[in-house]
């Protein structure tokens, strides 16, 4: 994958935004359980009531409650608050009490914060209640102001009436309380008081049920925004992910397309013909996929897991070493599983390519298959390529199916561990309910940003064996290349063609294929190739295009070494017709037009009259218009050789390959359009590779090849009278009397 992180660099200004949507999303997620744990611990157990430390309180509470301050706690507390007389008519509606009484207001503006009130009141909260325990232990439970720790069940006029005996306990005991309620967790403290503000504002008159539904409907009202600001960041990142995804994998594919234009032959023979259309297409989707889901997996299941460990040690750090048996059974689950599926992954491209040839050859053969009626061997090769595919593809589900259930497993008992251990220091009062849930919830959320990055574990493999795949295409240096340097053609030498001492050996080949050949094609001349199959006619002709190029010796065009120059400059100078006619999906003209998009009407009639396509063409009822399938099926074999020819002489070029383009016409075609051929390229230079005698019999020169070395070169007449080898060819397919 590394190898094509080039393609992400148009896309990093996207990506980066996408990161950020994904902290935006993480960031909710994460949130959502600690505002839950708030509506449980603040909004229903604390009735609304967020801090310890109350907005007013009786002249009684005041007292009682700095019974069990320190003296420099009092001296604070003094600074923050001030008294309201009985009668005010400012707090009458908030505080009904101070229609009878004194109460303390707290001050708008008061000198300390309220986390540092928190402390104090918490802790005062607590130490009232260890007194409480402690004289209700002393006399037997009689002397308890309060029995519970959530002081549920006090009696103002009871505990106001024993204020004298709690200012006159011994230090010792005031001390020893307040040591223990120092030793509570900072939440505890917090709740505790809040329990004692509960009651004070019950006192007060204030209305509590009016406090908790404020204090819900707030914090569900935040809760919703922020879900929807990560459902618009879900969505967000889902398109942005999307536009990368298809925008990189558009630029592989036309990379790959490129790069597969400027083969030649010898990178041909290397990658198979199914292999570059499944590299094009299924490597690139898999490639395509990854993308689309690591930008949302990847990225986002490591903040969510980091973000939830952070939010657990924030909740509650006393519980952190469930996350650590959590997150060491999932690792060893996925090590199990992943070093059984692993192996397999590697084998899909390389069967979806063996199911990619068996398809295309049987689809591209059929009339084949069917004449020779194999169609149950073929059958049955289709059948053994997709079983094995269907099988590998079986066994990776079967093995990746199980990690699921054993998630699932993993993720319950976790949840069970948390509510057993939670729920002992909740009744220890170490721990509140919210956080409880709160834990749960991160738990599962880390659990789950592993189970994410399994299920990219599945992904990446056959991926990565996509993109080294893609790569192998794309990191594979033409063998033909360009000269650095080109060099113009020579138009005073137009249209010639010269060969030099040229030999070729295929690669890897242990031997040349041809050997030492010189010739020289001249303009407003045919020259013929001519041999016995395999002789290498069109291995040689195929050099002067630079199909392949010579391994030794020299090939010159217009008088310029074809290796010296430009292959589209060549190109442009060569109107070539292949062995096998191929045409594209589109229409007649279309194909003709192939070579010159500008042509005239009368330029593509004019070829097709001279390649003895006109007639099959009026008869068409579209004429020009008719449109050609993929690769010309819904045409003959001579119809489409001789489309291609007209699709050549419509560039109009100095130099003509035909490499034997005339083995599918008639005796009567051949000759008709071979009369017109030489009408229409009088000033051009013909190569013409051929299998009949009768072909090239007016040729200028013909050159008879033999075991890849040229045997013979003349006339029609002089090769009849000194190359037995041509006399041999020409007798197997002429009379006496047309030999003489």
């Amino acid at each position: 994958m590394i190898k094509l992180a080039k393609y992400l660099k148009p896309f990093m200004a996207t990506l980066i935004l996408s990161i950020v949507l994904l902290f935006g999303q993480a960031m909710a997620d994460l949130n959502l359980p600690s505002y839950m744990s708030d509506i449980v611990n603040t909004g229903i157990q604390q009735s609304g009531i967020e801090n310890a430390v109350p907005e007013a309180i009786s002249e009684n509470g005041y007292t009682l409650m700095t019974t069990f301050m320190t003296d420099q706690e009092k001296s604070v507390v003094a600074k923050n608050y001030t008294l309201v007389s009985a009668g005010d008519q400012k707090y009458v509606k908030e505080y009904p009490l101070v229609k009878t009484e004194n109460i303390y207001v707290r001050n708008a503006e008061g000198p300390n914060s309220t986390d540092e009130l928190n402390a104090i009141f918490g802790e005062a909260a607590g130490t009232f209640i260890n007194v409480s325990k402690e004289l209700a232990a002393k006399s037997g439970g009689k002397a308890a102001p309060a029995k519970a720790t959530d002081m549920s069940d006090v009696n103002f006029d009871e505990l106001y009436s024993m204020i004298p005996t709690f200012q006159k306990l011994p230090p010792e005991i005031i001390d020893s309380a307040r040591a223990k309620a120092e030793q509570m967790d900072p939440a505890m403290q917090k709740q505790t008081g809040v329990g004692f503000v509960k009651l004070l504002y019950n006192e007060l008159g204030v209305d509590i049920g009016s406090l908790q539904n404020a204090y819900i409907l707030k914090t569900g009202l935040i809760m919703l925004l922020i879900a929807l600001g990560g459902a618009a960041a879900t969505v967000g990142v889902g398109y942005l992910s999307a536009r990368i995804a298809a925008g990189v994998a558009k630029k592989i594919r036309r990379d790959i397309f490129e790069k597969v234009e400027s083969f030649s032959n010898n990178e041909f023979d290397k990658f198979s013909t199914s292999s570059l259309i499944t590299r094009t297409t299924n490597d690139v989707t898999q490639v395509q996929t990854l993308l689309i889901m690591g930008i949302r997996i990847m990225c986002y299941a490591p903040i969510l897991g980091i973000g939830g460990i952070i939010m657990v040690l924030k909740e509650n750090s006393s519980m952190t070493w469930i996350i650590g048996v959590a997150v060491f059974l999932l690792l060893l689950l996925i090590g199990v599983i992943f070093s059984i599926a692993m192996p397999k992954f590697k084998l899909i491209q390389k069967l979806i390519d063996r199911l990619n040839l068996v398809s295309r050859e049987n689809l591209s053969g059929l009339m084949v298959v069917r004449a020779f009626g194999t169609q149950k061997f073929e059958e049955n090769r289709f059948d053994a390529a997709n079983t094995d595919l269907t099988q590998t593809n079986l066994f990776i589900n079967r093995v990746m199916v199980f990690m699921m259930p054993a998630m699932m497993l993993i993720m319950n008992f976790i949840t069970l561990l948390i509510v057993w251990v939670g729920s002992k220091q909740i009744a220890d009062s170490a721990m509140q309910v919210g956080d409880m849930m709160a834990f749960i919830q991160y738990a599962m959320q880390i659990i789950m940003s592993f189970l994410m990055i399994s299920m990219m574990f599945i992904m990446v493999p056959r991926a990565s064996v996509s993109a080294g795949r893609i790569a192998e295409v794309l990191n594979t240096e033409p063998s033909i290349l360009d000269p650095k340097d080109p060099k113009p053609f020579n138009n005073s030498n137009r249209g010639l063609v010269e060969f030099r001492n040229v030999s070729f050996r295929y690669e890897n080949a242990e031997e040349d294929v041809l050997h030492n050949i010189s010739f020289t094609a001249k303009p407003g001349e045919t020259t013929a190739i001519i041999g016995s199959t395999g002789a290498g006619k069109s291995t040689l002709i195929n050099l002067i295009p630079r199909f392949y190029d010579a391994t030794a010796g020299e090939i010159f065009v217009n008088g310029v070494n074809v290796k010296e120059v430009t292959q589209h400059d060549l190109h442009d100078q060569i109107g070539y017709v292949p062995q096998k006619g191929v045409l594209l999906s589109g229409t007649i003209a279309s194909n003709l037009r192939y070579g010159k998009r500008d042509a005239t009407d009368e330029d593509v009639q004019k070829a097709a009259e001279i390649a003895q396509a006109q007639e099959f063409i009026s008869k068409q009822e579209e004429g020009y218009d008719k449109a050609i399938s993929e690769g010309g099926t819904n045409v003959s074999g001579g119809q489409k050789q001789r489309l291609s020819i007209a699709r050549a002489l419509v560039k109009k070029p100095p130099i003509y390959i035909f490499d034997d383009s005339f083995s599918a016409l008639d005796y009567k075609t051949d000759v008709a359009l071979r009369r017109a051929l030489k009408e229409q390229t009088g000033d051009s230079t013909v190569l013409i590779v051929a299998q009949r005698v009768s072909t090239i019999m007016t040729a200028e020169q013909i050159i008879v090849i033999n075991d890849g070395e040229v045997v013979g070169i003349g006339t029609h007449e002089e090769l009849l009278r000194d190359c037995p080898t041509y006399y041999e060819i020409a007798s197997s397919q002429l009379s006496k009397e047309e030999l003489q």
